[in-house]
């Protein structure tokens, strides 16, 4: 299995100027800028639990809103995962993870099949968390799952506190993809797939 897990994705639109790093085979080091705080924060998270060294410098129309510099974000992230994860040989294939914040609890399943599709079942009692609006954590993980070619499932099991929500959520992603990334050191090597071709 390649040991050099990375890559480096920039990527320029009328809307954003996005230069993203990602190595799968981190420590969790994260440097990001994208101009919206909390959405740094959960990045942040994201890359400290999935054992992700991931650096973003984003750059949007935030003076219109915070839409596409999210949404733009996570297709980049996607793109990255891709490149990084190669042909994936060798890996576990599918992840998933419980986790609790306080009364938060949410669940993430990850299937690394080729295959892009999001199911979201999250519930925010409010409309914004800080200055960001909530309901573009679904369109981050949308736009993550489509580009980096994976199922994704993103269930909230309890919570009220929507900043809890929202943190339970990205740390339950980190440690699904963490696990279906890493290397199965059973697998020889070999595609995780009868079709023998992800």
């Amino acid at each position: 299995m390649d040991t050099a897990r990375t890559a480096t994705i920039h990527r320029v639109t009328s809307e954003t100027d996005i230069t993203l790093r990602l190595n799968l085979d981190g420590t969790g080091q994260a440097r990001i800028a994208t101009g919206i705080g909390f959405f740094d924060h959960m990045l942040t998270a994201l890359a400290r639990h999935g054992l992700f060294d991931l650096e973003i410098e984003a750059k949007g129309d935030l003076h219109i809103d915070f839409h596409h510099t999210t949404e733009d974000t996570g297709i980049a992230l996607g793109q990255a995962f891709v490149r990084a994860i190669g042909d994936k040989r060798g890996i576990r294939r599918f992840g998933h993870a419980l986790v609790p914040l306080d009364e938060a609890l949410s669940e993430v399943v990850v299937d690394i099949s080729g295959r892009p599709f999001l199911a979201w079942s999250v519930d925010f009692t409010r409309d914004k968390i800080g200055e960001m609006d909530t309901e573009l954590f679904e369109e981050f993980f949308r736009a993550f799952a489509m580009s980096a070619m994976l199922t994704l499932h993103v269930t909230q099991k309890a919570g009220r506190n929507c900043h809890h929500i929202a943190e339970a959520s990205f740390k339950a992603a980190a440690r699904a993809l963490r696990m279906a990334a890493e290397p199965d050191p059973r697998a020889a090597g070999s595609i995780p797939s009868t079709k023998g071709v992800l």
